[in-house]
């Protein structure tokens, strides 16, 4: 266990029996860390080293990104809830102990706002109602919060009135998005946006940079943490300030930007067209110039690459939890970098994948797990790769 992690008093959610998604909530945070640390090794030991996990110093309220899904009950009263694990069955939650605090409070405001204006909750069989979730997003450091109403129509009666209802109850709130969810659909987000009030977006400084997240754009979850995982990605890209480094599946380049100030130049591939705007702005608000994104596919951008005879020093990846893909390797092989830092978030697809990394004539350095997710069974691991 890492040394800096407190000893924290265990409190017991009264929605861990039906909701499914702390799996760890009985159990302390310092047994949490033994037994992510034993997964880990026992899935890439033989691989690699495996270092002592990195706790969180705070392991209660880390969410900086909150959805909830709009119920009703059979007396007319709205909540909001989440799915039960696996089901499609929601779970009324009035408070989370891994949820920023600020979004739970707001979301029990909205619910007695919904009601009182007379507003009707979606209903998924049916298809009928207007208010489906409500997803809010809050900057860890500048304290900013976005609301985002997630609606089967674009039309919102009484509009102006609701908004200023819900400013005067938390004026904290920052920015009001009203997302356009038509369709009978699993996605969260619709693809409209209509800004309600604010700029649309908020903005949140991660290591010491600015970042602009949007609606849709992918966040890091937990802030103090994610700063800790970022540092060790980039101190294990080993960077002088002359590496040519890429950024794959780069978002709205955090990681990227993260090494640019060690690095001669960043190339961020990111398929998200969405993304790559944030990306870009980011870039801009930040005054980073040694710092470019492409909109493609990172495996075919790297095999041109190669194709042109050019070179990268390092490549850092980011992949989402299902893992990366055979193809995406093989193109890392293509344009053999010296060193690949891998951040994953599921030690089972990176276990698969290191595999072909092996293969492909790579060796595993070293492997920090990461405790982003605490109370969960999820863990993070970076991984350095060298030739």
């Amino acid at each position: 266990m890492d040394d800096a992690v407190k000893k924290w008093k265990l409190e017991i959610c009264p929605h861990e029996a039906v909701c499914g998604g702390c799996c760890y909530q009985k159990i302390s945070y310092e047994k949490q860390l033994k037994i992510k640390q034993q997964t880990v090794e026992k899935l890439l030991s033989q691989m690699g080293k495996v270092e002592k996990i990195k706790g969180a110093v705070n392991p209660y309220f880390y969410r900086n990104k909150v959805h909830g899904v709009f119920g009703c009950d059979k007396k007319g009263n709205v909540y909001t809830g989440i799915y039960q694990e696996g089901t499609h069955r929601i779970v009324p939650v009035d408070k989370c102990l891994i949820e920023d605090e600020r979004a739970g409070k707001i979301m029990n405001t909205l619910c007695r706002l919904v009601r009182s204006f007379k507003f009707q909750v979606y209903d998924e069989d049916r298809g009928t109602g207007l208010f489906r979730h409500v997803l809010i997003r809050t900057g860890h450091m500048t304290g900013e919060i976005m609301v985002v109403l997630v609606l089967a129509s674009p039309i919102l009666p009484s509009r102006n009135n609701f908004i200023r209802e819900l400013k005067r109850l938390h004026p904290e709130i920052t920015t009001i998005v009203l997302n356009v969810n038509n369709k009978k659909t699993s996605m969260v987000l619709g693809e409209k946006n209509i800004t309600a009030f604010g700029r649309g977006y908020i903005e949140d400084v991660l290591c010491g940079l600015r970042f602009r997240i949007s609606p849709s754009s992918f966040y890091q979850i937990n802030p103090e943490q994610t700063e800790v995982l970022y540092q060790i990605a980039v101190d294990f890209a080993g960077l002088t300030g002359k590496e040519r480094v890429l950024d794959a599946y780069c978002g709205i380049g955090t990681i990227g930007m993260t090494a640019a100030g060690n690095a001669k130049e960043v190339i961020g591939i990111e398929l998200n067209r969405d993304a790559v705007r944030d990306a870009v702005a980011n870039a801009s608000l930040n005054g980073i110039r040694n710092i470019r994104f492409v909109n493609e596919d990172a495996g075919k951008f790297m095999i041109q690459m190669a194709a042109r005879r050019e070179k990268a020093d390092v490549v850092l990846m980011d992949p989402p939890r299902s893992g990366s893909t055979k193809e995406f390797i093989d193109s890392v092989k293509v344009l053999n970098p010296k060193r690949v830092v891998y951040v994953s978030c599921n030690p089972e697809t990176l276990a698969r994948d290191l595999k072909q990394f092996i293969k492909n004539g790579y060796f595993v350095k070293k492997i920090q797990p990461v405790d982003m997710f605490p109370f969960t069974g999820h863990v993070e691991c970076v991984c350095l790769l060298a030739k």
